[in-house]
């Protein structure tokens, strides 16, 4: 996984908390975490192409939550910066090599390691989808947003 995931869940993050400032700009939220305006760009259209954020075009413009934190999921975010492939695929190796001479119903059962992974990608995700940006903000330490604000307002001088 990418570090864009990690960048866009602390933009949401920051989003939720200075939610009375918005909407706030890419360079803005890049100055934040000193992170190239450029790429945290990228990241977060994918965020608004998924409706996780809103976009307002110009000088006054930039991002917003689309969605109370409580409706944005984990996986709404890795699913729209990472996209919906699973993170493992089977290319049946085992019927390359060695495998060529096998009888053909050996691979009439999905191979053991496809299903593993899959079981594991499964729960991952199911845990991710479990998780909204509401519960990041609530485990979040006491003095993050007032961090993020302060550093906001000096930005803004």
């Amino acid at each position: 996984m990418g570090e864009g995931v990690e960048w866009g869940l602390h933009c949401c993050m920051v989003l939720a908390w200075l939610d009375d400032e918005a909407p706030i700009s890419t360079g803005r939220l890049a100055a934040l975490f000193e992170l190239p305006p450029v790429y945290l760009k990228k990241r977060l259209q994918a965020l608004v192409r998924a409706d996780i954020l809103t976009s307002t075009p110009g000088a006054q413009g930039g991002f917003r939550l689309a969605r109370p934190p409580e409706k944005i999921t984990l996986m709404d975010v890795v699913a729209a910066v990472e996209g919906r492939d699973e993170a493992f695929r089977c290319t049946e190796i085992r019927r390359q090599g060695a495998g060529v001479e096998a009888p053909a119903g050996e691979f009439a059962r999905p191979c053991g390691i496809a299903t593993a992974m899959r079981r594991a990608e499964l729960a991952w995700r199911r845990e991710l989808a479990a998780q909204t940006l509401a519960d990041l903000i609530a485990d979040a330490p006491a003095g993050a947003p007032r961090r993020a604000r302060r550093f906001y307002e000096r930005l803004g001088s």
